[in-house]
């Protein structure tokens, strides 16, 4: 593996990638809950809930320079290992990147000063509205780096003239055929992700006895949030696996590492692909459930993987990636829903709720790397789906030289994470009299003066 550049380099970017994703994942979903927690505040006139927003907008701000930070140094990689993509296909990624700097990153840079520091400075109305603009500006960045990723997935709307990608239609490569669906997915990921880093801290509070009346509202909030978005998930979910095995049956064969095209094909729970031998070790099935998940008939027909010989991604890695996440994400749901139902009417959580959120504080981060991985590793040996394969586009670097660089990402990376996870601590151990939380609960309407 040492002596390979093109896996180092897929290593690197995907060791980049991960780290970077964390971030958005978080405040995207995270952006439009303090927009939640600042109207609720001025049309309620409860002081908890602009104490929420007070707290977690120090999260929000740091988790946005996390993800500033580390989406730059990964569009770099661009250039520094695979100059052959921008040189092949610039013309479609160009602009979509260049389009999501001009209206969303400046969007969010306008406004992002003022929701950080104009809350005395500006009107009510003025802060609410820039709270908005800057969550409408994650949003608008999600747009424009999906597009491009589903464009990868389900390229449509271009040309091949000499080898070089050229645009046809902006209109399909923008809504190519994967993006709807990829664009829902993400967001509700990244809602789940926010609801239980949110309700994770709570609880964390909760247990540590420095929590607030505040705390349980803020808590509940991502409950509910989870409990309406887990199922949302599922839906979305399904429709996106449907529109995988039409455009990438390939990567469909390797989640469910089906080796031969065949009817009524079960859902192995667990097992142990085994490429060598073209067949799964060690597996526990449920008949025909494989079918009727992704062609919803007990005997539809997925295509094998033996239908593309040295086309399709490595077995294992997407299978166990793919059952990583639909496991945290059946435990998401039954958590959430449980919360919801245990905090009814003002009902105090129980000890056994509060672990088990505490537990979970992390678990989207989890749940959206592995389906990234799914996604990404998937759509192996192709950078763009039967147009470029990544070892085609790979800069033609020493392997020492990969591999040194390697290596100083994923050292910079863990001491970055663990840098963030400590100050994420260090605001969940502050008592809530430091935060304002055992003031008055209620503060006159300023929106009625804005």
């Amino acid at each position: 593996m040492l002596d390979d550049p093109v896996l180092l380099a897929r290593i690197q970017f995907a060791a980049n990638i991960s780290f970077h994703i964390l971030f958005p994942a978080i405040s995207m979903g995270l952006a439009w809950l303090l927009l939640y927690f600042r109207w609720r505040g001025l049309r309620s006139g409860q002081r908890v809930w602009d104490q929420a927003y007070a707290y977690w907008v120090k999260i929000f701000a740091l988790t946005f320079a996390m993800g500033v930070v580390s989406g730059i140094t990964m569009s770099f990689q661009f250039g520094t290992n695979w100059p052959g993509f921008m040189e092949k296909a610039g013309n479609v990624a160009g602009p979509l990147l260049g389009y999501e700097v001009l209206s969303a990153f400046f969007l969010e840079a306008s406004f992002l000063g003022i929701m950080l520091f104009g809350r005395d400075r500006v009107s009510p109305r003025m802060h609410l509205t820039a709270t908005l603009l800057v969550a409408v500006g994650t949003t608008l960045s999600a747009f424009w780096i999906l597009s491009l990723n589903s464009w990868m997935q389900t390229p449509a709307g271009y040309r091949l003239e000499n080898g070089v990608v050229m645009v046809e239609s902006w209109r399909a490569v923008i809504f190519n055929p994967s993006f709807p669906y990829r664009l829902v997915h993400m967001l509700l990921a990244s809602f789940l992700t926010c609801a239980f880093l949110v309700a994770g801290v709570s609880a964390w509070r909760l247990r540590s006895g420095v929590g607030g009346p505040g705390t349980i509202k803020v808590m509940r909030t991502g409950l509910l949030l989870a409990a309406v978005a887990a199922p949302l998930q599922v839906f979305t979910g399904d429709l996106h696996g449907l529109n995988t095995l039409e455009h990438q049956p390939a990567k469909v064969a390797a989640m469910e590492a089906v080796w031969e095209t065949q009817r009524g094909v079960p859902f192995t729970l667990v097992a142990w692909p085994d490429e060598e031998a073209r067949r799964n070790r060690l597996a526990v099935e449920i008949p025909y459930a494989a079918s009727l998940i992704l062609t919803h008939d007990a005997q539809g027909e997925v295509r094998g993987l033996n239908e593309f010989p040295g086309e399709h991604p490595p077995v294992a890695a997407v299978f166990w990636s793919f059952r990583v996440m639909l496991g945290i994400g059946t435990l998401m749901l039954l958590v959430s829903w449980w919360g919801a139902w245990q905090t009814r009417a003002g009902r105090a959580p129980a000890p056994a709720l509060l672990l088990a959120l505490s537990w979970m504080t992390f678990s989207g981060w989890v749940a959206v790397l592995a389906g990234w991985y799914v996604s990404e590793i998937g759509r192996q040996p192709w950078i763009v789906q039967g147009v470029l394969r990544v070892a085609d586009v790979a800069a033609d670097h020493p392997p020492a030289t990969v591999a040194t660089t390697l290596f100083g990402y994923v050292l910079l990376y863990l001491l970055l994470l663990a840098a963030y996870i400590g100050a994420l601590r260090h605001l969940a151990l502050k008592p809530a009299a430091s935060l304002g939380e055992h003031s008055p609960d209620h503060y006159p309407n300023a929106m009625s003066g804005a």
